[in-house]
């Protein structure tokens, strides 16, 4: 196979609307970076983070020592969860206020990402806060400067328009997209994933999965959105399996990560639909709920749901998880079967879900501010009554 030639110990620079740093050992191009910053007169910034995982991967050494080098000052807000919400980002925006933060460094996988495009977009209009951007109350065209450090192979926002926040008072979880938080630069270091959970390798890849199929059975998709989906498919297939057996594994964690980002271009391009529509409520309704865990959960389901109405695609972009299918059933069942192959069986029963939350969920996928727009470009129609069996397909 073509990877073989491929040298992942060699940094690349992949150009989307972002300036990508890609292989082993790409975290170092900070220096580059924080030099690029300093001239430009961004010279305070805040850094996004979680608790533990920018330390424990290495990467907050690294950082660190460029931006002292640099004499850039910052200032770290690293209480960002899972699922980011509104409150973090309203208190990490006024910490960055104070502090008069020029740029913003996120360092993780999509929650600091986003909430860091979150604060990137705020700092630029100091009278709005989380809540207002997410009931888009007004449509941003200005952010700081952004870099996405990313430490996982799934979300693909380090190289996207997109960014998701939870509003936790109305257990809404709105997606905005906009030009101005593409990231300036991004950072896609394998070396930097080797520490994710078993349980993370599956739901980040599987997130990556769920964005290309999604985008290529949209009503607004592309040539090049299938292209990308039918090679994302093929890689993860080949190394998802390998990252589980051994996480340590480079060459597997360089093309998780070469998926998951190609994945972040393809929705990008074709947006998504009904499995990130259907998945927001129950992971708003739930917190701790992975993400990457809920698209899974329904993804048989919706793609039993779309089969006939996108057949030649999805028989094309499915036949490296799923083999060669014919009917929504066998589709259906051969995404169960791989989702069980990697170890995620999963059904809404397991994570606590029941038969009396499924209004509440519909009625959550139908108000939730953003989630229309996805429903509206489903190739099939979503009405209620089609999101309700997929919930219900899922339990």
């Amino acid at each position: 196979m073509w990877e073989k030639d491929i040298n992942i110990h060699e940094v690349r620079e992949i150009r989307t609307r972002t300036c990508v740093y890609f292989g082993c050992g790409a975290i170092n191009k900070i220096n580059d970076i924080a030099k690029d910053f300093k001239t430009k007169g961004l010279d305070k910034l805040i850094v996004m983070s979680g608790k533990n995982a920018y330390k424990s991967t290495g990467a907050w050494d690294v950082v660190e020592k460029a931006l002292k080098e640099n004499n850039i000052e910052y200032i770290n807000y690293d209480k960002v969860t899972p699922n980011p919400d509104s409150i973090a980002v309203n208190e990490a925006t006024q910490l960055a206020k104070e502090f008069g933060a020029k740029a913003v460094i996120a360092i993780g996988g999509g929650s600091p990402t986003d909430a860091g495009k979150s604060v990137a977009i705020l700092l630029k209009y100091p009278d709005k806060n989380a809540n207002d951007l997410y009931e888009f109350k007004f449509a941003p065209t200005e952010a700081v400067p952004i870099v996405a450090i990313n430490l996982t192979h799934g979300t693909g926002t380090e190289t996207n328009r997109f960014a998701v926040v939870t509003l936790p008072e109305k257990d809404y979880k709105p997606a905005i997209a906009y030009d101005c938080i593409y990231p300036t630069y991004a950072i896609d270091d394998p070396v930097l994933m080797t520490k994710l959970s078993p349980k993370q390798t599956r739901y980040v890849s599987i997130d990556a999965v769920n964005h290309v199929v999604e985008a290529a059975t949209s009503t607004v998709t592309s040539p090049y959105a299938v292209t990308l989906a039918r090679e994302v498919t093929t890689l993860v297939a080949k190394y998802l399996p390998k990252a589980i057996e051994n996480a340590e594994d480079l060459e597997a964690r360089y093309f998780l990560a070469y998926a998951a980002m190609m994945a972040g271009v393809c929705f990008d391009n074709g947006l998504l639909h009904y499995t990130h529509a259907l998945e927001h409520p129950l992971s708003a309704v739930k917190h701790e709920l992975s993400h990457g865990l809920g698209l899974a959960i329904l993804l048989p389901a919706v793609v039993k749901n779309i089969f006939e109405s996108r057949k030649e695609t999805l028989k094309y972009i499915l036949e490296p998880l799923a083999g060669e299918v014919e009917t929504a059933e066998e589709a259906e069942a051969g995404i169960y079967n791989w989702l069980k192959s990697v170890g995620v069986p999963n059904k809404l029963k397991d994570e606590g879900f029941t038969e009396a939350d499924i209004e509440n969920l519909v009625n959550l996928a139908f108000t939730t501010p953003s989630l229309d727009g996805l429903l509206s470009i489903a190739p099939t129609k979503a009405t209620k009554e089609a999101v309700e069996e997929i919930y219900r397909d899922s339990l």
